[in-house]
């Protein structure tokens, strides 16, 4: 399969601001209450399961709060420069370099797949092949949590980011809507549905979302 376009520059720009990404991006413990209690429910729902997958693993930090919470996980991450920096403050934790539009993990393996603010950068066009990537990979009766920014259907092209590096991904805001439709084609069966609106002089409403995959 080729290699869609969007995530060469995903890749670059993650690449160029991951230590400072790393150092301001909040511990999950900062998070506020309904995160950390999303969190948590995932943690609860999934420590039994299985193989864990938090795709877009960044750091390492999300990761690492599910591990202390009983939860078998790994991260995965596009980009090469985010998943040294989560090996070298995790070592104990597994961590690869890979695509959620293409997995390296078989049919069926995962217990839960966590997508923690991971999926915005895909163009909307692209949301159906990461989404059965998720399908594919979970095992019957496996649980999805995928959080991020939602919206209107506007994209937002920031030239700057976390120290004032250079990027150049777009963001894809879609409305909680049209997530919750895109999950279901893919064939989970979505179960909850959290929007909160922002705080703390935040621009962006979050959606969070649980779903699992049939038996």
């Amino acid at each position: 399969m080729t290699e869609p376009s969007h995530l060469a520059a995903v890749r670059e720009s993650y690449d160029t601001v991951a230590a400072d990404y790393a150092r301001r991006v909040p511990e999950p413990a900062e998070l506020d209450p309904v995160s950390r209690a999303m969190l948590a429910a995932f943690a609860e729902l999934t420590a039994p399961l299985g193989p864990v997958a938090d795709l877009g693993c960044g750091p390492g930090k999300v990761t690492a709060h599910l591990a202390a919470l009983g939860v078998p996980v790994s991260g995965v991450d596009v980009s090469p420069r985010m998943i040294e920096l989560a090996r070298a403050a995790y070592p104990e934790l597994r961590f690869t370099v890979g695509s959620m539009t293409a997995l390296d993990i078989a049919d069926g393996e995962l217990g839960g797949i966590l997508a923690y603010y991971s999926t915005h950068h895909t163009p909307p066009q692209w949301l159906p092949t990461v989404f059965a990537e998720f399908h594919r990979t979970l095992a019957p009766g496996g649980r999805l949590m995928l959080a991020g920014h939602v919206g209107n259907g506007e994209h937002l092209r920031p030239t700057r980011a976390y120290g004032d590096h250079p990027v150049s991904y777009e963001s894809h805001l879609l409305p909680p809507e049209r997530i919750a439709e895109l999950l279901h084609e893919a064939g989970l069966v979505v179960t909850t549905r959290v929007v909160q609106e922002p705080e703390g002089g935040g621009k962006r409403q979050s959606g969070t979302f649980l779903a699992y995959k049939p038996q």
